[in-house]
């Protein structure tokens, strides 16, 4: 149980970098900039490496869950 808390505050991190990266991506497309090819440029970089971290998130909980890190929990029904 001592890597639950551990585990938690990754999944929780890397949740934020993959917003993170969607926010920069949306900043990119809205910038106004004479040459148009580097915002491209960027805003296609930033979605790719949003991608990624999502496609590592996934990766890193099905890890977790395999190794024992973490459980999963489901909903309580109340019943």
């Amino acid at each position: 149980m001592q890597y639950a808390r551990f585990m938690k505050i990754v999944m929780v991190l890397m949740l934020v970098l993959v917003v993170a990266a969607l926010a920069s991506a949306g900043v990119f497309m809205l910038r106004k900039r004479k040459d148009g090819e580097d915002a491209d440029r960027q805003m296609a970089r930033a979605l790719a490496v949003r991608v990624a971290l999502s496609v590592a998130l996934f990766l890193f909980v099905m890890l977790s869950w395999w190794m024992g890190w973490v459980r999963p929990g489901g909903l309580p029904t109340g019943g």
